[in-house]
């Protein structure tokens, strides 16, 4: 079973990308499932239904989230209706959505999909961790292959998470920080890591805003204006082989395709 997990959608330019690359890579590469983290995808805050729905329509299956899932506050009146719509598991009990989903593809298998958030440099919610087990359980009632979005900030929390469900899951895979790393690999258990999936939107940028912006931040520490760049556009991710039996990863491949300038 082949699954494409996208990194972060930064704005029209990331959505740009999926429209115009993804169809290509799924043909190309036979694409059973496509999962991509969608809370940088509405001018590079939070998401809409709008967005959502084109993001649907353009052949991703299942979206995740993170800490900017709600910087949209009309996210709130519509997260509920979506079941491929992700926020965070360890969020609060009480809080609107749901952190996982379980998914068939069209042969039949189904895929569970696990959205967690971390805790070091971000905001103290529930416990990654402990969270992961109660929800892996669960899903695997129905599946063994469990893909986890670990969207955090600390490499070493995200490490971490990666070794503790080693065999439990077929990938840990992390995002938030917008840069893909070069450390993806296979844990002993058959588990598909990497620290950082990547980013989907413009490179001509600091992490898919505009580079003057961002510079004139740390000069003078005083709040401004962020706006999504625009230029050297590509979608980034990673292309996992997972065995649909036992749940094993065979491979784990970084993706990294520019969008043609028309």
């Amino acid at each position: 079973m082949k699954i494409l997990f996208i990194g972060d959608i930064v704005g029209k330019p990331g959505r740009m990308a999926v429209r115009e690359i993804l169809p290509g890579l799924i043909s190309d590469r036979g694409i059973d499932l496509v999962i991509a983290n969608c809370e940088n995808a509405a001018a590079g805050f939070g998401i809409t239904r709008e967005i959502v729905e084109e993001l649907y329509n353009n052949s991703v299956d299942i979206l995740t989230s993170g800490n900017h899932i709600w910087d949209k506050r009309e996210v709130l009146e519509f997260i509920t209706d979506y079941e491929t719509l992700l926020r965070p598991a360890n969020y609060p009990e009480k809080v609107s959505g749901k952190g996982s989903v379980l998914m068939p593809t069209a042969a039949g298998d189904y895929v569970g999909v696990l959205n967690l958030a971390g805790r070091i440099f971000m905001q103290p919610i529930d416990c990654p961790f402990k969270t992961a087990k109660n929800k892996i359980a669960e899903l695997r009632e129905k599946t063994k292959v469990i893909i986890v979005d670990i969207h955090a900030e600390a490499t070493s929390e995200k490490k971490a998470l990666g070794w503790y469900l080693d065999g439990e899951v077929s990938a840990v895979l992390g995002t938030h920080t917008h840069v893909q790393t070069a450390d993806d690999e296979i844990l002993p258990q058959g588990t598909a890591y990497i620290s950082d999936v990547g980013m989907t939107g413009p490179f001509d940028s600091v992490i898919g805003i505009k580079k003057d912006a961002i510079i004139e931040r740390f000069l003078t520490g005083i709040p401004n204006k962020f706006e999504v760049a625009k230029g050297d556009v590509r979608l980034q991710g990673v292309l996992l082989d997972v065995d649909a039996q036992t749940g094993k990863a065979n491979s784990i491949e970084r993706i990294s395709v520019k969008l043609k300038e028309t």
